[in-house]
């Protein structure tokens, strides 16, 4: 069984969140992604409505993901929209990226959140089996973009 530390990052862990900006990368195939800053990326760690959960392997991160706090005005229990999840690809099929699920999940209900809720592509069929397979209950709907530049 792989010794596998699951964690909610600190505002102090700025190294461990570029690590995982890094597994992002390279799992999403991103061609020449350049790094924000460290001082952006400090500020958005310290922030309260951002979360940043990480699967731990020997020191190194090895998968997580993000997460924002959506403030209501429907109600006062707030949402939280899973931004992106990867799991390093040859660490994949382990559990690890459910066991993320499953710990933003707790920790959301522990802090009397409403609902978690991630989108995924319709061509992307391992996404889809991959969160269906977690509970996650689909809905159809469309999502439009306005790229402003």
């Amino acid at each position: 069984m792989l010794n596998i530390e699951f964690k909610k990052l600190s505002t102090d862990e700025l190294d461990k969140f570029v690590e995982l900006i890094r597994v992002f990368e390279d799992v999403f195939e991103m061609k020449e992604f350049r790094m924000p800053n460290q001082n952006y990326l400090q500020t958005l760690l310290s922030r309260d409505d951002f979360f940043v959960f990480v699967a731990i392997l020997e020191g190194k991160v090895i998968a997580g993901l993000t997460a924002y706090l959506l403030r209501q005005y429907y109600s006062e229990r707030p949402l939280v929209y899973i931004f992106d999840l990867a799991v390093e690809t040859k660490w994949q099929r382990k559990g690890i990226g459910k066991s993320l699920i499953e710990l933003i999940n707790r920790y959301c209900k522990n802090e009397g959140m409403e609902e978690v809720f991630v989108q995924a592509d319709l061509v992307d069929d391992y996404a889809l089996d991959f969160y269906r397979s977690t509970g996650g209950l689909p809905e159809d709907v469309v999502h439009f973009t306005y790229p402003l530049s």
